[in-house]
């Protein structure tokens, strides 16, 4: 291989791990802002949400499902009847 395939080859591998960590650290932003809302609900709601359920969604779905404390939908799954 010579020099400057050398230096091709680098520049591409460089751009590829910036392109996954930039993709990386924007799902943690996502995950952060969905725990974030979780604690806003469970302020909201108190005993009727269920806030580690809530984060662990965040985790497991990597932010994809944030929850919006006044919308039934999207807080329903993370709900409780107190008795």
């Amino acid at each position: 291989m010579n020099t400057s395939a050398k230096k091709i080859f680098f520049l591409v591998a460089a751009l590829v791990l910036i392109a996954i960590v930039d993709y990386t650290a924007a799902d943690m932003a996502d995950v952060g802002m969905c725990i974030r809302n979780c604690a806003q609900c469970k302020k909201m709601l108190g005993a009727y949400f269920e806030g580690p359920l809530c984060a662990d969604a965040c985790v497991k779905f990597k932010g994809k499902m944030i929850p919006d404390c006044e919308n039934i939908e999207s807080v329903a799954p993370f709900l409780n009847k107190l008795e």
